[in-house]
């Protein structure tokens, strides 16, 4: 199963995306944690000590390896007038530029490039090269957590995902930001989307997300929790210090692979 995490930045998205990395794992799944947002968190969420992650290097920096596997030019005159491949060698990827800790291999795509320095579409073309591979390879559950926006959607990074998670606080403007990345995720066929909402304080709270939604179930809240931002001033993922949380989420995955089962048995 592949799962992509997104929302407004702030809205806890990094946090359920790493607590489902965990209850995957707890399961016996094998990992993939792949923290696609230009402003890389996703290692500290998951409690990555940092020796380990000084020691992984973002796909998108490997310049050697991306003109290597796609034939693109060196410079940015180069590479505007230049067609490289589209489906890149990307089969070694994982095993040489994965970090690990307590059974999760962690990716970081990387952030992207500054202004002035041309299309990175030789870049985006062996992430979601990457990304596809994992998916492909049996066993193994790949959990993205995604830019804030619907950057990754677009250029087809996200692509094959089974399910986009939303995260969303009881907001306007995290609202705002979850209509968007819902009503892009429309150019998915099959998507099995769901909404949490998160630093849910009263029965109001879940109202204001219910209404705002109604073509949506609302299922999933997660209550506010003090200890969430311990963990994160610690270092240690919520995981282990929220059970609640924990359970939520636990419900939120029964649901997600109840759904795929689904899915497959109308396929066939």
């Amino acid at each position: 199963m592949k799962l992509a995490v997104a929302g407004k930045g702030g809205a806890g998205k990094t946090m359920v995306a790493s607590t489902l990395s965990y209850i995957f794992a707890q399961k016996g799944d094998a990992v993939y944690a792949i923290d696609a947002d230009p402003n890389p968190t996703f290692g500290q969420a998951l409690g990555f000590p940092e020796s380990v992650l000084c020691t992984i290097q973002p796909v998108i920096s490997l310049k050697e390896l991306i003109r290597e596997r796609t034939g693109a030019g060196d410079s940015r005159e180069e590479a505007a007038g230049t067609y490289f491949r589209l489906n890149p060698r990307v089969d070694d990827i994982p095993d040489r530029y994965c970090g690990t800790h307590r059974a999760i291999r962690l990716l970081i795509m990387g952030a992207t490039r500054g202004p002035g320095t041309g299309c990175a579409c030789a870049e985006n073309t062996v992430i979601k090269a990457l990304v596809s591979h994992l998916v492909l390879r049996v066993g193994e559950t790949v959990i993205m957590d995604m830019v804030a926006g619907t950057e990754h959607i677009g250029r087809g990074t996200a692509s094959g995902v089974n399910a986009l998670i939303v995260v969303v606080e009881p907001s306007n403007r995290s609202i705002l930001a979850a209509r968007s990345v819902l009503d892009f995720s429309k150019q998915i066929q099959g998507l099995c989307c769901r909404i949490v909402g998160n630093k849910i304080r009263s029965v109001d709270d879940k109202d204001f997300i219910r209404d705002a939604f109604p073509d949506y179930t609302v299922n999933n809240f997660i209550s506010w929790n003090e200890n969430v931002l311990k963990a994160e001033n610690a270092s240690v993922p919520v995981f282990d210090t929220c059970p609640d949380i924990v359970e939520t989420l636990k419900e939120l995955v029964a649901d997600l692979e109840d759904a795929r089962v689904a899915s497959l048995a109308h396929s066939s």
